[in-house]
């Protein structure tokens, strides 16, 4: 798809395939939890619904973008795996760890790639953007590091708070983070962003090892 298609795209339409099936998944739990659903059971059957609003999401990425965004792939994977875990042990606690171990192994996979020499953030971060090598080590640190924050800050919340709590307050709070945390990072990227018709963009891809 040519990058004028994709900017003439609105971008809630992103925003929703990204972002959908979590949406979709704290609303079922809401509204079971109003109708008197205990906290455990309303995760296993609002589960059902992260995993069909998952498969939908994964469905019109491929769809709209004829191929499938890393992070959001690897989210939504997770998401049907640990899913079909969950309602079939009956265990909201598996759909909960999912979040430690997705953002664990993906710490893990930047961070040793760091210790490896190879540039797999430059792939899982956006093959898209046009930076030195420099910078992009700097962004998979940073990302390798708010990775490891985030499965850190969701084994201590999930042990420790309610469902409601993990449900609806840390995972909206987990969200509204990753924005903030991908803001912050524009400026940098920008600084050292090249220009895509220039003699330096458009030599060959440093190697992402993969």
């Amino acid at each position: 798809m040519s990058d004028t298609t994709e900017s003439k795209r609105p971008a809630w339409i992103r925003s929703a395939v990204d972002f959908g099936a979590l949406v979709a998944f704290m609303a079922a739990f809401g509204v079971l939890r109003l109708r008197g659903v205990t906290g455990q059971e309303a995760i296993i059957q609002a589960t059902w619904v992260l995993m069909g609003a998952s498969a939908v999401a994964l469905l019109a990425g491929w769809l709209l973008e004829k191929r499938l965004a890393w992070l959001p792939a690897i989210a939504g994977g997770f998401a049907l795996i640990f899913g079909a875990m969950t309602v079939f042990f009956h265990d909201p606690s598996i759909i909960k760890i999912k979040l430690t171990v997705q953002n664990g192994i993906l710490s893990v996979v930047l961070l040793a790639s760091l210790l490896a020499g190879k540039n797999i953030g430059k792939a899982l971060l956006g093959s898209a953007v046009i930076m030195p090598d420099e910078a992009w080590r700097t962004l998979t640190l940073r990302y390798g590091l708010y990775f490891a924050a985030c499965a850190i800050a969701n084994e201590v919340v999930w042990r420790t708070q309610s469902d409601d709590f993990w449900v609806l307050t840390f995972r909206p709070a987990l969200w509204i983070t990753a924005l903030v945390f991908a803001i912050a990072n524009v400026p940098f990227m920008m600084k050292h962003m090249k220009d895509p018709d220039s003699k330096d963009a458009l030599q060959e891809p440093p190697d992402t090892g993969m």
